[in-house]
């Protein structure tokens, strides 16, 4: 992952550069864009490569937090403990949940609309495409550290679908 980039450095050095009185270059768009697949996996600022980008992402989070549920509906088919114990089960549908709304159903919708909206109203790209960017690849950090919670010390976070009290402020 490109870290100066999420960091911001390269997404702000153009409002660096205006609020410092040097000159700015307005962003060319005539040389972004995928030439080959491995483009997809770089810091690109062209629409319809984010879009991509955010779509293909959304669906790995999406066939991770299936896979999460799979293994929630498979302990639930018995009475009793089957795969995990009770505080993994709790993390499995926490992080599940949180995973579906904020990895997927959300960011899915940002995905279309980076590939469409631009197309829609004739503009060659979006107004920020370097935040566009940036914006971007927060998301499968976040989404790593989000997974990630279930090797921390005490597990993944166990605060339930909805995270309403009495469970989410009862958990250690």
């Amino acid at each position: 992952m490109p870290i100066a980039f999420i960091v911001g450095i390269g997404c702000f050095d153009y409002w660096f550069r205006w609020a410092s009185g040097a000159p700015t270059v307005p962003e060319d768009h005539s040389g972004h864009g995928a030439k080959t697949w491995r483009d997809y996996f770089k810091v690109n600022t062209d629409h319809k490569v984010i879009g991509i980008q955010y779509i293909v992402t959304t669906f790995i989070f999406f066939i991770l937090g299936g896979l999460m549920a799979m293994v929630i509906r498979a302990e639930l088919a018995q009475p009793g403990t089957q795969f995990v114990d009770p505080n993994t089960y709790n993390g499995l549908f926490s992080v599940h949940a949180s995973l579906m709304i904020f990895l997927f159903i959300i960011p899915v919708f940002a995905g279309i609309a980076n590939y469409v909206i631009p197309l829609m109203i004739g503009a060659p790209d979006m107004a920020f495409p370097r935040l566009n960017a940036l914006s971007f690849w927060m998301l499968p950090t976040a989404g790593v550290m989000m997974v990630a919670s279930f090797f921390a010390e005490g597990g993944a976070f166990a605060t339930g679908w909805t995270a309403y009290a009495p469970i989410s402020t009862e958990t250690p």
